[in-house]
């Protein structure tokens, strides 16, 4: 009976530690990405911000560049429409992901966490939050 228990033990330890975690690297980082959740929440609620046509592309090179664009219908702090170009560089500080741009947008002020194929960031502008999630492509 002891001897079942110890198996049933030692298999139950060894599949727990069967997982693989994610330790991002520049490489594997780096790559193409598209907005698959932008959201804007405040005290009115959560505003879907893709279903309203904005959208972000962005592609984080090895070298530590970027290149891409923002784009939100009606986003520009005058009414107009909000286009910047995501040009500039990236760093990776253990798994957070940070952006320096010369566009002024809120990408540039929040850390993004990275996950496989995905970065999650979201940071809070004037009571409002912000959430971006950018998956790979």
């Amino acid at each position: 009976m002891r001897a079942i228990l110890a198996l049933a033990l030692a298999l139950a330890l060894g599949s727990c530690g069967g997982e693989d975690t994610f330790s991002p690297t520049v490489e594997t980082v780096a790559g193409s990405y598209t907005a698959s959740l932008l959201t804007l929440s405040s005290t009115v609620g959560t505003t879907d911000l893709l279903a309203l046509g904005s959208t972000v592309a962005i592609t984080l090179a090895v070298g530590g560049t970027t290149s891409g664009r923002l784009f939100v219908p009606g986003g520009a702090d005058d009414g107009s429409d909000l286009d910047v170009d995501l040009a500039g560089t990236w760093a990776l500080s253990g798994s957070t992901v940070t952006f320096q741009q010369a566009g002024d947008t809120f990408i540039r002020d929040i850390e993004f966490t990275a996950g496989p194929n995905e970065l999650n960031g979201q940071g809070m502008f004037s009571g409002a939050i912000i959430r971006l999630v950018l998956g790979k492509t």
